[in-house]
């Protein structure tokens, strides 16, 4: 897989944005098993930006992983710095399967009620407004009005 290429300037941005990251994934003893990599992916699918704590002591080594995670799962190196690796990759949009036949749910509104007296403070009420209600100007919940039914005549024009 091919390794992302980034300018100078977004990899100094993508490092100022990973500063404030605590590793996401741990690499120990073992070195870059299968698991560890399936779970940098998954993470990199997820956040798009992680860092990755390496326990091994050899810099070398170290250097080694950054630059094989970087080619297997076609992401950016941005930082290696002391055990701590930073990688960048685009996170994926998903797209959301919009459901046409998907009411409106409940919601709650605060409805102020004014005094008659003046100087009193008003009084708020928490309402819980379903799907098939409205909430009037007096502050009352109703139905919700169907639509008015269209005349035979009406239907036949368009």
């Amino acid at each position: 897989m091919p390794l992302i290429q980034l300018t100078p300037a977004q990899r100094k941005e993508h490092r100022a944005e990973a500063h404030h990251l605590d590793p996401v994934v741990m690499v120990g003893g073992d070195g870059l098993t299968a698991n560890v990599k399936k779970e940098i992916d998954a993470a990199l699918k997820s956040h798009g930006l992680i860092k990755v704590r390496v326990f091994s002591d050899d810099r070398t080594a170290r250097e080694a992983m950054f630059q094989s995670l970087a080619d297997e799962l076609s992401a950016a190196p941005i930082q290696h710095i002391g055990k701590l690796l930073v990688l960048w990759r685009p996170k994926v949009e998903k797209e959301k399967a919009v459901d046409e036949d998907r009411m409106a749910g409940p919601r709650d509104v605060k409805v102020l009620k004014y005094a008659k007296r003046a100087g009193q403070r008003p009084e708020v009420k928490t309402l819980r407004v379903l799907g098939n209600q409205r909430l009037t100007a007096g502050g009352n919940v109703k139905r919700a009005k169907p639509k008015p039914p269209v005349s035979v005549k009406k239907r036949n024009q368009t």
